[in-house]
């Protein structure tokens, strides 16, 4: 959890304007392989929901940077929906993105959620038809994640031209800011997104970096050295 901590502290430092953290999961189904393996080490070492949320409850104490979870259904119905909005609040969590939930299975997350003013982000992609997206678009809180591709997280060496196009089409039945991500590993890639949406998400690269440390301290380091060149 020290590390945990540190990462997050130094994200917000370096420019990241909204942190994600992830909640391990066995199946984590929309993940790619760097951040499966995250998870097996997560779940090796006991780490769950109440760990998530001890560690954000402790870096409130050194930074105001809005966070959310991000997990699947499982681990949070485990966790029991009214506690985890109860203590996500207590914790300062901003918000939660919950992956495979869709929204028309999203009222009981929604009003736990909503009675805590917590936001509840859903996911869209480019095979989402207008008559989901408007679905979508009537139940998000936040912002809305646009998925920039088919397919599992992961850095890629270019970014899908699919990205653009459904920001545009999200854009007509919202007004909450989009997000961008899946596959965005390289500050160009940032710099091409921030053209036409409103964030861009880095998630595996990030913890690639956090794979390639030698120890904690230097995970920290390259961290914030990899964060740093993307937010220039």
């Amino acid at each position: 959890m020290p590390t945990t901590r540190k990462l997050i502290i130094e994200l917000a430092r370096v420019g990241a304007t909204l942190i994600e953290l992830g909640i391990p999961f066995t199946d984590p189904m929309a993940d790619g392989p760097v951040i499966q393996r995250a998870s097996e080490r997560a779940l090796r070492q006991g780490f769950g929901v109440q760990e998530v949320l001890q560690v954000v409850s402790e870096v409130r104490r050194q930074t105001d940077v809005p966070i959310i979870l991000f997990s699947y259904c499982n681990p949070l119905l485990q966790f029991g929906i009214e506690k985890l909005a109860g203590q996500a609040q207590e914790s300062g969590i901003d918000g939660v993105l919950v992956t495979d939930l869709v929204p028309e299975e999203a009222a009981e997350f929604s009003a736990a959620l909503q009675a805590k003013d917590l936001d509840l982000i859903f996911l869209v992609a480019p095979t989402s038809t207008d008559q989901r997206l408007k679905l979508i678009a009537k139940r998000a809180s936040g912002f809305i994640y646009a998925v920039s591709r088919a397919g599992i997280t992961g850095a890629r060496e270019q970014m899908s031209a699919e990205a653009e196009k459904l920001v545009r089409r999200v854009r007509q039945f919202s007004s909450l800011p989009v997000a961008v991500g899946f596959g965005i590993s390289r500050p160009e890639h940032v710099d091409d997104v921030l053209r036409y949406a409103d964030a861009a998400v880095v998630g595996s690269a990030i913890v690639r970096e956090i794979e390639k440390a030698d120890s904690p301290a230097d995970a920290v380091q390259r961290v914030k050295k990899f964060a740093r060149l993307l937010t220039q």
